[in-house]
């Protein structure tokens, strides 16, 4: 297998995994501590913008080649083996939802951070 198959195989993996820990962190089955890391992963994967805008150079691929994937092998290390088969298997007939809960976290942590950066270099008002 060339490295180009190999690349391809391995994201169509994370994709597929994804929505598995999608599915498990909605499943009364999975203990709530899987659920926690499989729900936070899921959100901040499927989220439709990045905590790292990727345009910022390095840094921005980032959490896209080493976070999420830490965190998906974290989250399916907890899911219990039987039921990860289970999800993956109905994840490769699903499609690939949206995570609404990541992009307001997302935004959230934009604002909050902006509203930090413009308390913090915004002239303080000295009255007399």
């Amino acid at each position: 297998m060339t490295f180009i198959n190999s690349a391809k195989q391995w994201a169509r993996t994370i994709k597929r995994d994804v929505v598995a820990l999608w599915l498990a962190a909605r499943d009364p089955r999975v203990p709530w501590y899987a659920k926690a890391v499989a729900g936070g992963v899921a959100a901040y994967a499927l989220s439709p913008i990045d905590l790292i805008p990727d345009f910022i150079p390095i840094i921005g691929y980032l959490d896209d080649l080493i976070i999420v994937p830490l965190g998906i092998m974290l989250a399916v290390r907890l899911v219990p083996a039987d039921l990860m088969a289970e999800f993956r298997a109905e994840a490769t007939r699903r499609e690939k939802p949206v995570s609404k809960a990541g992009l307001a976290f997302i935004v959230a942590v934009w604002t909050v951070a902006a509203v930090a950066l413009a308390c913090f270099f915004w002239p303080a008002q000295i009255s007399n």
